[in-house]
């Protein structure tokens, strides 16, 4: 891992998500070993009000493991101020078929070996062609 001081932060948050994305999804790693090497062992994810520690991370990266979906990321803005970095991307998916886009808006922090230690996310699924634009339901 790159230490966050030593880079963009547009490019942080996307060779961080990317690399830990690849590795798990392109090898039969045991995916605790890939958490740990892109976690701090005290790691702490709140995303949509869930909480996730290690544990629950390892166990949430389980089914995209075996489900391996395509996934890119765009990131539309990134600012750091030394271990802290917020971020606003869009997170691209597309498994059997199915393409979903989620919009996240990112705060974390992460350790002096570029590892993260916290991150809040608050989320919404925006359309798959990145418009931004949400769809009404049909009534």
């Amino acid at each position: 891992m790159r230490p966050l001081g030593n880079t963009d932060p547009e490019q942080f948050i996307a060779d961080f998500y990317t690399s830990f994305t690849e590795d798990l999804l392109q090898t039969d790693e045991d995916a605790a070993l890939i958490v740990d090497r892109y976690h701090t062992p005290d790691i702490v994810e709140i995303a949509d009000g869930h909480r996730m520690d290690r544990d629950k991370l390892i166990a949430h990266t389980r089914p995209v493991c075996k489900n391996r979906p395509t996934i890119r990321m765009e990131v539309h803005e990134a600012v750091a101020d030394g271990d802290r970095l917020a971020a606003r991307y869009t997170l691209f998916s597309s498994q059997r078929g199915k393409d979903l886009a989620i919009e996240v808006y990112f705060f974390g922090r992460f350790a002096p070996d570029g590892r993260m230690r916290q991150a809040h996310m608050t989320t919404r699924t925006v359309p798959a062609d990145g418009s931004g634009e949400q769809t009404k339901a049909a009534p």
